[in-house]
């Protein structure tokens, strides 16, 4: 068994104490042992003894994205190198890479909250948990690993890729679980069809864990009815530690364990402190990170916390589904336009399937232009382009994501299998406005 209902369960009241406790001594750790942190603490006015209760975390200022490249490689940690026993960093695709590092501690915290939350949603010692998520810098692979050991199942690590491959350890193996993202879940299922395997009917997978990229309840709805399996949400970035939370069994929200974090929502564009329920970036602090603090950590993600206790028991606060990314947010005709919202819209259509790309341009006016390339269902590929009405379909489309996004998109409507696949994070936004 992997359930501590004496924490999982602590009353508000216990908890708050001991995320008080815990934030006194993160916070005097890293203003004692990081430059980074006494030097952006005495610019803003600001020590340690200043935190008295849960509320004066606000007077802390935020650390950025930003903050770790200009500190790259090593600037945040608090600990000297001989102690982090591990390395990850981002792909640095658009500037410096970010470094987190981790001492033993920080794994061990690291894979406590990871393996509560695959716990919560159903995972036993008896399951095949099957690992597609990438392994190497990127924490997705290595964190649901240790998780998984942790718990006592037995892992497959077989990394992100080699489809073919994925389906015959599926079935070798007899996997119950399956990490990965859920666009390569989708890739998965189509590609299992083709090969004239059913994964309800031919596999034993019963649940997997999707992450790594914005997904919607639709998309959800997809992924189980085609696989027959639970599709479970899951949260993190590498800062905080990698894949760290995930729903239960209730799918109502992640939970958050708050005697390992404190989260906050924030408006993005002033940082004043958002209440129970507003949709803003999250704020995460971590309680009790050794190697490298993450005190008031600005993740970029859109959502709401949700503080009502769960069906499930659990007391630790929550939060709602994620829409989108503060950076990922993109603007056409004035209107404030997330990724997310386009994926949920099109799910809502059985006659699009799950594989969509957004382009964005800028004509010769200077005016933002936005298409969306979507494939057809193969179900009904013959009653739109053997009779020539792919037209009305794609007018029928951009009407329904002008109502969803109030601006209007031009659609093109594809054959299946016109975009392309991904065995990681799918790239669903071409801006071409950058190029």
């Amino acid at each position: 068994m992997y359930w501590n209902p004496f924490v999982e369960k602590m009353s508000e009241k216990d908890l708050k104490e001991l995320q008080l406790r815990k934030l006194r001594q993160t916070v005097e750790v890293a203003y004692k042992y990081s430059p980074f942190y006494r030097e952006l603490y005495k610019r803003e006015n600001v020590d340690p003894s200043d935190i008295k209760s849960l509320e004066d975390l606000q007077k802390l200022p935020f650390v950025k994205k930003q903050d770790l490249r200009d500190n790259y490689p090593f600037g945040l940690f608090t600990v000297p190198l001989s102690q982090i026993v591990r390395l990850h960093a981002s792909s640095g695709t658009t500037g410096k890479p970010t470094v987190t590092g981790y001492t033993q501690a920080d794994l061990e915290l690291w894979t406590e909250s990871l393996a509560r939350g695959m716990f919560s949603a159903g995972m036993r010692s008896d399951d095949v948990l099957q690992v597609a998520y990438g392994y190497g810098l990127f924490t997705g692979g290595l964190g649901f690993h240790y998780a998984g050991e942790k718990i006592g199942a037995t892992v497959v690590p077989i990394s992100s890729g080699n489809t073919q491959r994925q389906l015959d350890l599926m079935r070798d193996f007899g996997s119950t679980v399956i990490g990965c993202t859920p666009s390569y879940m989708i890739y998965l299922a189509e590609f299992a069809e083709k090969a004239g395997i059913s994964i309800q009917n031919d596999t034993k997978l019963r649940m997997g864990f999707f992450g790594a990229e914005p997904w919607s309840e639709e998309t959800r709805k997809r992924i189980e009815d085609k696989t027959g399996i639970d599709a479970i949400n899951v949260f993190g970035t590498s800062e905080i530690g990698g894949p760290v939370v995930t729903e239960c069994q209730e799918k109502a929200g992640i939970h958050f364990w708050g005697d390992i974090y404190i989260i906050e929502t924030i408006n993005p564009e002033t940082g004043e402190q958002l209440r129970e329920g507003e949709k803003g970036e999250l704020v995460v602090t971590v309680l009790g990170k050794e190697g490298m603090p993450m005190i008031r950590w600005r993740t970029g993600d859109i959502t709401a916390i949700i503080l009502e206790k769960c069906a499930c028991g659990r007391t630790h606060p929550r939060i709602e589904r994620i829409v989108g990314r503060s950076d990922d947010m993109f603007v056409v005709r004035g209107v404030n336009v997330f990724p997310s919202q386009i994926e949920y819209a099109l799910m809502l259509l059985p006659e699009v399937a799950e594989h969509y790309q957004i382009i964005l341009e800028r004509d010769e006016a200077g005016v933002d232009t936005m298409a969306v390339q979507v494939e057809i269902n193969p179900a009904v590929k013959d009653q739109y382009f053997g009779q020539g009405k792919v037209g009305e379909l794609e007018k029928r489309v951009s009407e329904h994501l002008r109502n969803h996004l109030n601006v209007r998109p031009k659609v093109e409507i594809l054959e299946p299998e016109s975009l392309p696949r991904f065995e990681g994070k799918a790239k669903r936004v071409i801006d071409k406005r950058k190029l």
